[in-house]
C-alpha cells in the first residue's frame, strides 16, 4: 500500500524556511510511517498542490497536514476531487471536507441539539456587529473568527471596554462569540475518535497572557482521562454529524459557563492527532486503514 500523506510546502523537510509547528507534522507522519512499516507499506508526504502525476501509483490520501489549505479553499476541495476521481481513496472525503470547510457547519449541529457558544454570523463582520454582540451576549469580551480559516490565523478578539475603531471589518465572512474564560482558567478539550472509536483525550492551554491554544501561540497539551459526561459530550457531536465512515475526527471542546462543554469545532479535514499524548495513534490509524481494506 502507497500512502499519501497531504502536506503544504513549508512543511517538507528541505522546504527553506519550515513552519515554527513543523514539528507536529513530523510526530504525526512519524507515528503513522512507524505502524504501517509491518504493513508493507509506505507513507509518502507530499504537497498537496504537487502535479497531478506525482499522486500516480498511490492507494490512499491522508489529508494529513494540509495546514495551508484555508487559503485556497478551492484549489484544495478541487485537488481533492481530482484525487478521488483517479481512483485514490481520500481521508477524510472530499464531501466531509466540503461541509467542514466553512464553520457555518456549527448551525446545523446546534439544530441537532450540540451544545454549541452563542454565535452571531455575519457575511464581513464590522465595528457594529461588535457593539451588537457585546448587547446580545451581554458580555465584556468577544472572539471574532474566520468561517474559513485554521489555527486562529486572523482572529481577533475586543473588550467592551476598548472596542474597535469604527472603520474595522474582518474583511471575510465571520462569526462572532462571548469569550468563554474557562479557556483560559481550564483550557480547551481535544477528544480524538479513530475509526469512530474513542482514542484520547488531552487539555491545551494558553501560554500567560494569551487566550490562543496552538502551539505556534506557546500553548501547551497535556493528556487527560475525560469524565464519562465530558466523553458523553463528544460522542454526541460526532453521533450527529452527517458522515458515519470518518476515519479521524478530533472534536475541540471548551466548558461554558453552565458547566457544560460546548462544540468549539469538529475537526475532520486536516487536524492535528497529538500522538505524544496518543503513544499508540499511530497503530489505530493503521489497524482502521488495514480493516477498510484500503
Amino acid at each position: 500500500m502507497k500512502i499519501a500523506f497531504l502536506t503544504c510546502h513549508d512543511l517538507l523537510n528541505g522546504a527553506p524556511q519550515r513552519r515554527a509547528d513543523a514539528f507536529e507534522h513530523d510526530l504525526q507522519i512519524g507515528a503513522l510511517r512507524s505502524a504501517m512499516a509491518g504493513a508493507r507499506s509506505t507513507v509518502i508526504a507530499i504537497d498537496w498542490r504537487s502535479p497531478l502525476e506525482a499522486f500516480d501509483g498511490f492507494d490512499i490520501a491522508l489529508l494529513g497536514t494540509a495546514w495551508d489549505y484555508q487559503d485556497h479553499p478551492l484549489a484544495f476541495l478541487t485537488r481533492l476531487d481530482e484525487l478521488a476521481s483517479r481512483g485514490i481513496d481520500v481521508c477524510n472525503p472530499p464531501a466531509v471536507a466540503r461541509w467542514n470547510i466553512d464553520k457555518g457547519y456549527l448551525r446545523a449541529l446546534e439544530l441537532a441539539d450540540v451544545v454549541t457558544i452563542p454565535t452571531l454570523w455575519r457575511d464581513d463582520p464590522d465595528a457594529a456587529d461588535i457593539e451588537a454582540a457585546f448587547d446580545k451576549f451581554t458580555c465584556e469580551r468577544v472572539v471574532v473568527k474566520r468561517r474559513v480559516g485554521a489555527g486562529a490565523v486572523g482572529q481577533v478578539d475586543f473588550m467592551l471596554s476598548a472596542p474597535p475603531p469604527a472603520a474595522w471589518r474582518l474583511g471575510c465572512a465571520g462569526l462572532i462569540q462571548p469569550f468563554l474564560p474557562s479557556i483560559v482558567t481550564e483550557g480547551e478539550y481535544s477528544l480524538i475518535f479513530i475509526d469512530g472509536e474513542f482514542s484520547h483525550a488531552l487539555v491545551k492551554r494558553p501560554a500567560a497572557g494569551d487566550y490562543r491554544i496552538q502551539s505556534l501561540y506557546g500553548g501547551v497539551e497535556t493528556a487527560v482521562t475525560p469524565s464519562a459526561n465530558d466523553l458523553r459530550a463528544a460522542r454526541n457531536v460526532l453521533d450527529a454529524l452527517p458522515f458515519k465512515d470518518l476515519l479521524y475526527a478530533r472534536i475541540d471542546m471548551v466548558r461554558g459557563l453552565e458547566g457544560k462543554l460546548c462544540l468549539m469545532e469538529a475537526e475532520l479535514i486536516e487536524p492535528y492527532l497529538y500522538p505524544l499524548q496518543g503513544p499508540d495513534l499511530g497503530a489505530r490509524l493503521a489497524r482502521a486503514i488495514q480493516k477498510r481494506g484500503l
